[in-house]
């Protein structure tokens, strides 16, 4: 069930990626086989795929989330440092 703060055109975009990978996994073909896609058409995935990923992009920005945040694991040891920086005293002449 889609969450209250998801637009349809995100649900949307989001089901056509899912449908559009599946059938990417369902047409590959070992190595050195012929593809059953033409390279046009899987060139106008690869299109598409950009299209949704940009538009995704567009989306997220609007609402305000950036672009840069990545899941992490809860026990994954942390990158940065807390400091605890203590008050300058004042210095009487």
């Amino acid at each position: 069930m889609p969450s209250d703060n998801t637009s349809k055109e995100q649900r949307i975009l989001r089901v056509t990626r899912k449908v559009l990978a599946n059938i990417v996994k369902d047409t590959a073909t070992a190595h050195g086989m012929q593809h059953p896609l033409s390279d046009g058409t899987i060139q106008d995935i690869r299109e598409l795929f950009e299209l949704i990923s940009v538009r995704e992009r567009e989306l997220a920005l609007e609402a305000g989330v950036s672009g840069n945040e990545k899941p992490y694991y809860t026990d994954e040891p942390q990158t940065s440092t807390l400091v605890a920086m203590p008050k300058p005293t004042k210095k009487l002449n």
